[in-house]
């Protein structure tokens, strides 16, 4: 049976080392136009504390105003870093971006970057979900804790916010506690896009409980399934609506070496996503500049032809091209102000 959901393709823009020279800027314009002119969902830039290269989030927000109308995911590392910027930064990317971005969610296991940091040691890697998971949950209450309307931007009475609608976050997580309300106004989107790589199991949890997109990797369509069977699952049991969650495969292309090109991974896709087994495809391309002008050429040409995927972005935000709905401020019906 032929699935009538919409298909979401999406593309990783670092490959290899990641490392900076002076074309780097100009080189990861060019590739998001070439994905934007297909009408992907988003783009993903990888990053850690370990290796090197700019700054993910930096690079998406030189990005954004290059760009119109694509998703632009950076990584973004929960470990070692203070919640109340990293949310204030990503924030601050919708608004550059005009609602286009999300952020994927890492943490830092490793004792070698805790010493780089040299904040703490590094906790078991099932902790740093679970703190990451409290990021998640701090960062939607700041976005939250500006109301759609709180700013005013009065002239002749000088009054630029209306405190009312201003809100308190009063978050205590197990590693960190923040007040709030953010400092940066409610983003376009009102929660920027949450991705979640839940490969590996100690992340699974958190992808259900807090991502609106969730990454895998699978063999087979079968395993791909049953990933998306457990996390919807998952979803449930933490009183979300399934529905709302996006699960992409997660595939390294290299299309030099990749049997049948193209047309195979076309097919690939098809039957896929046809069957149920995920909702779209992250592609990571093995060499980018050649990898993703293939996979724009070849591969979403053919999808297109059959129908598969659109010719042209149907929204303005990422939450559109996903097909999720704007949130509701959870203050704005609470009445707790400042």
């Amino acid at each position: 049976m032929t699935s009538t959901r919409p298909l979401h393709l999406a593309a990783e823009l670092v490959a290899g080392s990641g490392r900076a020279d002076p074309g780097t800027a100009a080189r990861t314009v060019a590739l998001a136009r070439l994905a934007e002119a297909a009408a992907l969902d988003f783009l993903t830039h990888d990053d850690s504390f370990a290796g090197p290269g700019l700054d993910a989030l930096a690079v998406l927000a030189r990005v954004a105003p290059e760009t119109r109308s694509v998703g632009l995911v950076p990584t973004v590392t929960t470990t070692h870093t203070e919640p109340f910027h990293v949310q204030a930064a990503v924030a601050t990317l919708d608004w550059v971006s005009r609602g286009r971005a999300g952020w994927r969610i890492a943490v830092s296991p490793t004792g070698a970057e805790a010493r780089l940091l040299g904040r703490r040691p590094a906790p078991p890697t099932a902790e740093l979900w679970q703190e990451a998971g409290e990021v998640a949950e701090v960062s939607r209450k700041l976005w939250d804790s500006w109301e759609d309307d709180a700013e005013i931007r009065d002239v002749a009475t000088g009054r630029f916010i209306d405190r009312r609608k201003l809100h308190h976050v009063n978050f205590q997580g197990a590693t960190f506690s923040v007040k709030g309300p953010s400092t940066v106004p409610r983003p376009p989107q009102g929660n920027p896009v949450t991705v979640v790589d839940a490969t590996r199991p100690a992340a699974r949890d958190t992808a259900a409980h807090h991502a609106d997109v969730a990454l895998v990797r699978a063999a087979s369509a079968e395993e791909a399934a049953a990933l998306r069977a457990e996390l919807h699952r998952g979803a449930r049991a933490h009183g979300r609506d399934p529905g709302q969650l996006r699960v992409l495969l997660s595939l390294t292309v290299d299309f030099d070496a990749y049997e049948g090109g193209a047309g195979a991974l076309a097919e690939l896709i098809a039957g896929w996503h046809g069957g149920g087994a995920v909702d779209g495809f992250h592609l990571v391309p093995a060499v980018p500049e050649r990898d993703l002008e293939r996979f724009v050429a070849g591969t979403v040409t053919r999808l297109r032809e059959r129908g598969l995927f659109r010719a042209d972005y149907e929204g303005v935000t990422l939450r559109d091209h996903l097909g999720l709905a704007r949130p509701v401020s959870q203050y704005a019906t609470t009445g707790v102000s400042v």
